[in-house]
């Protein structure tokens, strides 16, 4: 934790304490998207994909797996390859939750992985040396379980700009989403073979977020989506 915000969560731990539990009190709780969470889509070249992750993964917040991040990044994908994808992903997941969950799966073979992790985290109060540690331990075992030869890694969405979340605690876990980034990206910088994927913010429009404030809406899956797939197609291409 950084000594700016180790000083906020000093003279504000209370209130942000306070307002932490009135969201959760206050923000519904969607559910998971109904359909499918694997299949075979498209032509060409095989592409084994795996999506991972919490929530978003999950597609909460579209009201169907089609329109959730899952669905719409193998519609992006299916014209360029034989996709064989598969979804791997729980409301609440934390990386440590996913690690948990990975040693439980059965060895398999995956080109690709999409990740979405680090809310849960942030929420959770993990310090930053532990989210470094946490996902380098899931790069290794992505790697030398699953034979994942290139892994996006999905920055943590602008938490500043969430409408469920009242001031001060919307600015507070946004400067911890912006810092979990920061270090992200520098794990992607020193392991050969991954990829860190951070949207444009200035073309992320609120508006476009699910009812509950807090989750993304189909349109923002489909700009994800857009671009996770453009990111996989250029890496293959370079990687045949």
């Amino acid at each position: 934790m950084s000594l700016r915000h180790a000083a906020a969560t000093a003279l504000l731990g209370p209130l942000l304490l306070a307002q932490g539990k009135r969201v959760r009190r206050s923000v519904p709780t969607l559910p998971e998207p109904a359909g499918e969470r694997e299949g075979v889509i498209g032509s060409g070249p095989a592409l084994r994909l795996l999506i991972l992750g919490d929530s978003a993964a999950a597609g909460v917040g579209a009201d169907t797996q089609d329109r959730g991040l899952a669905g719409q990044l193998a519609v992006s994908l299916a014209p360029t390859f034989r996709l064989h994808w598969r979804l791997l992903a729980f409301t609440g997941a934390t990386t440590r939750d996913i690690l948990r969950r990975l040693e439980q799966e059965p060895d398999a073979g995956f080109d690709a992985v999409v990740t979405s992790l680090g809310v849960n985290d942030v929420t959770g109060r993990l310090p930053l040396d532990g989210w470094r540690r946490r996902q380098l331990a899931l790069i290794d075992v992505l790697r030398e379980r699953f034979g994942a030869g290139h892994i996006v890694l999905s920055a943590l969405p602008p938490m500043h700009r969430f409408p469920a979340l009242p001031q001060p605690l919307r600015w507070y876990v946004g400067a911890r989403a912006r810092d979990f980034n920061r270090v992200l990206a520098g794990v992607a910088r020193e392991r050969p073979g991954c990829d860190y994927l951070e949207l444009d913010h200035g073309t992320m429009d609120v508006s476009a977020m699910a009812s509950d404030g807090f989750h993304p809406g189909p349109p923002l899956y489909a700009l994800w989506a857009r671009e996770a797939a453009r990111r996989i197609a250029d890496h293959k291409k370079e990687n045949p």
